[in-house]
């Protein structure tokens, strides 16, 4: 048993390097030191005889095998995750009903696949979704008109405690009629003056991106702008456009074909989404079991680390939450 406990260690270890490129961070992640986790990750490679990081680059990157592998260990511990998670049900009937609040992007994307696992291990318990700006996602949390919100951007207030979910990509995606559509790759030089539909002025995604532009020295023509997702969505697929929007938010039209991911190296960004809830009051025993569903592992409140460094538990599991595996990220 123990054997067991110490390889699903091991996996953990290997995910978190995959996310955080580094083994110092993430020894921090796992409180454990680095030559630990080196060592660790050394007898893994040796046990199968093949290398799964590339220690010569900086920041670290993975080998063929190493992407191979990462493939394979995070759909095994999602396995696990869940497996737990009905165990632990069949002795937990929970019923009622939780309301979470949700941006639309998360809500379209995440939510349905999310309540449909939950209803499986919970069948009495009614969650229900409500669906606003990112702003509106905050004031209905601190209202106490849901219990948790899921928003991109998550910060901790005064009100509410946040828990980092995932990173999620952010891609260039173009209608199928688009010029650049049949490319296999561009470069940002290549995005230049180019005409884009993007996210509205004032929304940080959209400053962000104008960033990330910026910094490449590029200069982009927004022609229409929307306040979420969806809505850039369905304007690049009417206007046979482009633009840049959450991998997730593409699922489906990137599958059927009617939009196509343009693969550009040098676009590296990602969109952290969050879970927020109350500092007062405590979550019922269903909302937990939701927001643990999602992170896919214990949704817990916050505690003030024993280092006096003052962060919270909430923000030192950001690069936890990053290397375990979600029921649905």
């Amino acid at each position: 048993m123990r054997g067991w406990a110490l390889q699903f260690r091991t996996l953990e270890l290997f995910c978190t390097i995959a996310e955080q490129r580094s083994f110092s961070k993430a020894a921090s992640v796992h409180r454990l030191t680095q030559s630990a986790v080196s060592q660790a990750i050394q007898h893994l490679e040796e046990s199968l005889g093949v290398e799964l990081i590339d220690r010569s680059k900086r920041p670290l990157v993975l080998t063929a095998a190493g992407k191979t592998y990462l493939r394979g260990v995070r759909g095994i511990l999602r396995s696990y995750q869940r497996l737990e998670q009905e165990v632990r049900s069949t002795s937990q009937q929970l019923s009622g009903q939780i309301t979470v609040g949700t941006i639309v992007s998360v809500g379209l994307s995440y939510m349905p696949e999310a309540t449909e696992a939950f209803a499986r291990l919970h069948p009495e318990v009614d969650v229900k979704s409500e669906f606003g700006s990112n702003d509106r996602v905050f004031e209905m949390t601190v209202g106490g008109e849901v219990e948790l919100g899921l928003v991109s951007f998550p910060r901790s207030t005064k009100e509410l405690q946040h828990v980092l979910w995932q990173q999620e990509p952010m891609r260039l995606v173009c209608a199928a009629e688009h010029p650049l559509a049949d490319q296999h790759a561009v470069s940002m030089s290549q995005l230049k003056g180019i005409s884009m539909i993007g996210f509205a002025r004032g929304l940080q995604l959209r400053e962000e991106i104008d960033k990330a532009l910026a910094k490449a020295g590029i200069e982009v023509n927004i022609r229409m702008e929307f306040d979420n997702a969806d809505s850039m969505v369905r304007a690049i697929q009417a206007n046979r456009g482009i633009g840049i929007v959450p991998e997730a938010a593409v699922r489906r039209e990137t599958a059927n074909g009617s939009l196509r991911v343009v693969a550009c190296r040098e676009l590296r960004m990602t969109r952290p989404l969050g879970i927020i809830f109350r500092r007062s009051g405590r979550l019922s025993r269903a909302a937990s079991e939701f927001g643990s569903l999602l992170l896919g592992r214990p949704l817990k409140s916050e505690k003030r680390s024993r280092s006096g460094s003052g962060k919270s538990a909430a923000e030192a599991a950001t690069g936890e939450a990053l290397s375990n595996a979600s029921v649905v990220a």
